[in-house]
């Protein structure tokens, strides 16, 4: 039995209202893992470094990003720290507005793996507050999930033209987000800790064994959704015919299904129940990437981005609170792992996928990936039950 902490009245929000704030934080924070992709090329062309240099900041923020976040989890599992969330967005923050400031490339590597380390101190601790106040709605969980993929989204759209503008200095001007964020995070959880009731979480016992399971299944769907993002605008580009403008609609239009796809999960995971939204995700996912291959005309096959990244991302949110249902007494260790460690872990295998780009081109690159979500079909279908469902 584990006691966690809701406040009075919260089931009784509108749902939105409820998790505005994680959802705002969510997409303020990986909205800092955005913009460090989208700053490199101009690392390259401002500062002449290397793609060898270019690749080690890349390398410095999602060490500091991933690897920390079980750890930042297991610390929040077993201590309140009300001020761990927003002290880690208004450190990404920082860190990534400092990074272009900076002159000399051992501080630009130090300030991006201080904003990375930002991030990991901020999922766990979201994670968990994020649960409190979803009160068991998987549709609660998945706005807070879908915050981070809007983050994501924005970050190229709103940090490129500012550099191109202004020069690399101009990170500096995406700090004050982080700052006021954190202070209104910081302000939501003092206020959530007075209104806080105790409420004895029925689900006792932590099931490691179907955790794992849910790992291994994130980390496939991190390959294909990395795998996609990473190489659809070259495609269409280079495979389709298509023009660079093109190229990156259909990068948008995957994004932009991503979002809808995990609020559509939240929907899916309260009726049917979180195991089978996983499974129905998973499953749909294989002919959507089939379309997404075989479709030749690149306008037409516009339809079939969005479609790829509302079946790639059904499951996201799902796969986060379910995570937090096998884990119940380790909510902050289930949102570090599924929201850091295992995605980051899918992101370690584009280069695989660029290897084969570059020997049999981009289209090779999604035929395998059209294979990959079998391995998430399989996993999802030996995922068992949560205890209370």
């Amino acid at each position: 039995m584990t006691t966690t902490q809701a406040p009075i009245g919260a089931t009784r929000m509108p749902l939105v209202r409820r998790m505005g704030v994680w959802m705002t934080a969510h997409a303020v924070d990986d909205f800092y893992q955005g913009l460090i992709p989208a700053a490199i090329p101009f690392f390259v062309l401002d500062r002449g470094y290397s793609y060898t240099a270019a690749s080690g900041l890349a390398l410095a923020a999602t060490l500091g990003s991933s690897l920390p976040q079980p750890l930042f989890g297991i610390i929040a599992d077993r201590r309140r720290m009300p001020w761990m969330s927003p002290l880690g967005v208004t450190v990404a923050g920082v860190g990534a507005g400092a990074a272009g400031l900076a002159q000399q490339y051992w501080l630009v590597w130090a300030m991006l793996l201080l904003s990375g380390l930002g991030v990991a101190a901020f999922h766990p601790a979201a994670g968990k507050g994020a649960r409190r106040d979803a009160a068991g709605s998987t549709s609660a969980m998945s706005l807070f999930a879908a915050g981070g993929s809007v983050g994501f989204f924005l970050a190229p759209a709103l940090v490129t033209p500012a550099l191109v503008e202004l020069g690399l200095g101009a990170t500096a001007i995406f700090v004050p987000p982080a700052v006021l964020i954190g202070f209104v995070l910081w302000r939501h959880e003092l206020r959530a800790r007075t209104r806080a009731t105790t409420v004895t979480d029925a689900a006792g016992r932590d099931r490691w064994v179907p955790f794992a399971l849910l790992t291994a299944l994130e980390v496939a769907r991190s390959v294909t959704f990395f795998g996609v993002n990473t190489f659809i605008g070259v495609y269409w580009i280079r495979g389709l015919g298509a023009s660079q403008g093109l190229g990156g609609i259909a990068l948008a239009a995957f994004l932009v299904g991503g979002v809808g796809g995990t609020l559509l999960g939240g929907r899916l995971g309260d009726r049917l129940g979180a195991v089978r939204a996983v499974q129905a995700g998973s499953m749909l996912v294989i002919p959507a990437l089939i379309l997404l291959r075989v479709v030749p005309e690149p306008r037409v096959a516009l339809a079939c981005a969005v479609l790829a990244g509302i079946s790639v991302n059904l499951p996201f949110g799902v796969l986060v609170k379910l995570g937090q249902d096998y884990l119940p007494s380790r909510p902050g260790t289930a949102a570090g792992v599924t929201l850091g460690l295992a995605v980051s872990v899918g992101g370690l295998f584009t280069p695989v996928l660029g290897e084969l780009a570059d020997r049999h081109g981009p289209g090779a690159v999604f035929t395998a990936l059209c294979a990959v979500p079998v391995a998430a079909v399989v996993l999802s279908l030996m995922l068992p039950q949560p205890d209370g469902a």
